[in-house]
């Protein structure tokens, strides 16, 4: 009886090519191990910086901005009294300012996204891709198309450009009105924060490697 065939393997000779996102040159480095960083030989800007158990507090961070994105947007954000008056004003009411007019409504519809649901929606992104990978097991469907599409929105989350907006206004705000922040105003503070800290754990390199089905379930966590 003849043998049969040997299987054939085939191995990726650019798998360990790297483009630096800031000067684009392509270059070849080996896996970094937990707690070391790969450096552009050409800018010196971080390609790779794995840590021990990143995984793991990225989906606690990104959980906590989950649940922080949607609790801002129910409570009071600013009170603004004067003369008696008093007017309680949300991030949302905030954002669909413009609303009341059908060529602005769009606009309104943007801003709503770029402040709240971009931040809300590249959270549960992460999780999605990060769940299967720190219990070492294999990503779920469309893993790889929901981090590239994260990847995509991280331009657009423009929380901390809101929260400075408003520092602005309210500086002059104060001098005509008395204004009182919210509950809604802490917490979306505190998102403000952690959206950074998000994007500074994930080491994006370790996340493709562990997406790649050829690699071994575990290296992303």
């Amino acid at each position: 009886m003849p043998d049969s065939p040997a299987r054939q393997i085939r191995s990726d000779p650019l798998a360990d090519l790297i483009a630096c996102p800031r000067c684009d040159a392509v270059q070849r480095v080996a896996d970094p191990g937990p707690g070391e960083r790969v450096l552009c030989l050409r800018c010196d800007h971080v390609l790779a910086a794995p840590r021990q158990s990143a995984g793991k507090q990225i989906i606690g961070v990104s959980l906590a901005v989950l649940i922080l994105a949607i609790t801002a947007t129910t409570l009071p954000f600013l009170r603004i009294s004067r003369a008696g008056l008093a007017h309680d004003s949300s991030i949302l009411d905030a954002a669909l300012a413009f609303s009341a007019s059908p060529l602005l409504m769009g606009l309104s519809l943007l801003l709503a996204a770029l402040i709240v649901f971009i931040p809300a929606l590249r959270a549960a992104l992460s999780i999605y891709v990060l769940w299967p990978l720190v219990r070492d097991r294999a990503p779920w469907p469309f893993a790889a198309t929901a981090f590239r599409l994260s990847e995509a929105l991280r331009p657009w989350s423009m929380a901390e450009v809101f929260a400075i907006g408003c520092a602005v206004a309210l500086i002059k705000v104060t001098d005509l009105a008395r204004v009182e922040f919210g509950l809604a105003f802490w917490i979306f503070a505190c998102l403000v924060i952690l959206v950074p800290v998000q994007d500074g754990l994930t080491c994006r390199h370790s996340v493709w490697k562990s997406l790649d089905p050829r690699a071994t379930r575990g290296a992303g966590a």
